[in-house]
């Protein structure tokens, strides 16, 4: 069945703007995902990219940094969430402790690392509440200030 062409514009609109996954974006104007797929290679051989379109919209929307920020938020969730579970079991023994807190320490470097580069400020504030978390959780000064220093590399 052929589609007006304004489904064609709506269905480009659902996945650029909205950002809505392809196959949601057919779901949504009622058009089989292989008819879209079709659409968007047609489109891609008479030079309109949606994919480059997609994401220019989400840069300049501040997708990327919204994504980036709640990202962070939900890492020093989850780093409060672990610290507080080694901290109040006392019948977790030592070895998984290390290797809860190595594997915590590994992820929310490699986030850091990630969120200092696109959002410096962000980053900054996120690793600053991470070494308040820290000191909420029992860790001492001196392992909070190397933390700081050396995973999250913030002066003192």
């Amino acid at each position: 069945m052929a589609h007006p062409d304004e489904t064609r514009r709506a269905v480009r609109a659902a996945y650029v703007f909205d950002q809505l996954a392809l196959e949601a974006a057919a779901i949504k104007h009622g058009v089989a995902y292989q008819t879209v797929r079709g659409w968007k290679r047609l489109a891609l051989d008479y030079g309109d990219d949606w994919d480059k379109a997609r994401g220019a919209q989400m840069i300049a929307g501040g997708g990327i940094e919204d994504v980036v920020r709640q990202t962070l938020g939900v890492v020093v969730q989850q780093v409060q969430a672990t610290l507080d579970a080694i901290r109040l079991d006392p019948d977790m023994p030592p070895e998984l402790k290390v290797k809860l807190l190595a594997s915590l320490a590994d992820s929310y470097f490699k986030m850091v690392s990630v969120s200092r580069r696109m959002m410096p400020d962000t980053a900054k504030e996120a690793a600053q509440a991470v070494a308040e978390k820290a000191r909420k959780g029992g860790l001492s000064e001196d392992v909070i200030k190397q933390i700081e220093e050396q995973v999250l590399g913030l002066a003192r």
